[in-house]
């Protein structure tokens, strides 16, 4: 519930209300503007308090949070998040691009491409130190090696890292190399793994699962911050279909203005996963623009053709390049800039 106090309300009456939601178990959450003091309360529901809220001196209304998702949604927080990446912001006015490997391979292969999404104009470098892979039998990754090799990648080139963490064991060893901590589609609903990683204090990268609903991508998130971990990210990457003959996912850009409505956390999009095929890559980052994403991740290779995993979606570096001046165009046409 979102409680309003009235705009005579003191400090005093801010503080009996504060304290006796915390006494009822609730978690607390103040916004102060210019004439409003909010606090948003979560919790279980309960009417009993609900009264007894209403009663106190210095309440002016109790508004119950009808979305499931408490700390997610706009009714709880009406202005949108901005994230700090150290220098970076995502979710602001500046849209990010995220570019890099599907899976370190090797120390050169991860410069040569680090060097090259730099010069393209993206500022932030994916890449998997660890893979989820549908065989046991595939490539896995190279794990704590490809996180130093991520992390020498982040010192010569000055690039932000984003890598996936799959094991509530290794958040804490990825968590020292990475700055943004990615949870992948399988994982979405991975909840100790969840937890875990709100604990690390540090910006989360939440796919969309495979066949999720909006609604379960969204109390994912929650999870997230419920935990202590307001630092959320939201990625689109495409959701399973009946027809996979032309494209590998279906990319729900739908998502991204209803995202917008019902919730304040950055929305961003993977085009290459979302369509599995590079020729698609473009197009679709153009048309996520379009939509309102504030940010994209895309796969990079300089050898397509080569890649350990998911080659087929891998657009080469110079490409990249293209896509980001197409983009910065819709961008600027929007407001926004990269």
């Amino acid at each position: 519930m979102i409680i309003v106090m009235r705009p005579d309300a003191g400090e005093q009456a801010v503080q009996k209300v504060v304290e006796k939601l915390k006494k009822n178990g609730y978690q607390i959450h103040e916004s102060r503007g210019v004439e409003k003091i909010l606090i948003g309360a979560v919790g279980e529901k309960s009417d009993n308090v609900n009264m007894a809220i209403e009663a106190l001196d210095g309440v002016e209304k109790v508004i119950p949070i009808l979305a499931p998702y408490k700390l997610a949604g706009r009714e709880f927080h009406r202005e949108d998040t901005v994230i700090r990446v150290g220098e970076l912001t995502i979710g602001g006015p500046q849209l990010q691009v995220m570019a890099g490997p599907c899976a370190v391979e090797s120390r050169e292969q991860l410069l040569e491409i680090a060097f090259m999404v730099k010069e393209s104009g993206a500022k932030i470098l994916r890449g998997g130190a660890y893979k989820p892979r549908t065989s046991p039998y595939a490539f896995q990754g190279m794990e704590e090696k490809g996180l130093e090799y991520l992390a020498e990648a982040r010192e010569k080139t000055g690039l932000s890292i984003v890598t996936e963490v799959m094991d509530t064991r290794k958040v804490e060893l990825v968590a020292q190399y990475a700055d943004i901590l990615q949870i992948g589609a399988r994982n979405m609903q991975n909840f100790p793994l969840l937890k875990e990683v709100a604990k690390a204090k540090k910006p989360v990268l939440l796919k969309r699962g495979m066949a999720a609903t909006i609604d379960e991508w969204l109390m994912a998130a929650e999870y997230i911050m419920l935990s202590g971990n307001h630092q959320v990210i939201l990625c689109e990457r495409g959701i399973r279909s009946f027809d996979d003959t032309y494209s590998r996912n279906v990319l729900d850009l739908s998502a991204v203005p209803i995202l917008k409505q019902l919730t304040h956390l950055p929305v961003i999009v993977d085009p290459s996963h979302g369509t599995g095929k590079w020729p698609l890559v473009e197009p679709m980052a153009r048309a996520a623009v379009a939509a309102g994403v504030d940010g994209l991740i895309i796969e990079v290779h300089t050898r397509p053709g080569e890649a350990i995993c998911d080659g087929p979606q891998s657009i080469k570096p110079e490409r990249l390049s293209n896509i980001i001046v197409e983009i910065g165009k819709i961008a600027a046409v929007m407001g926004r800039t990269l």
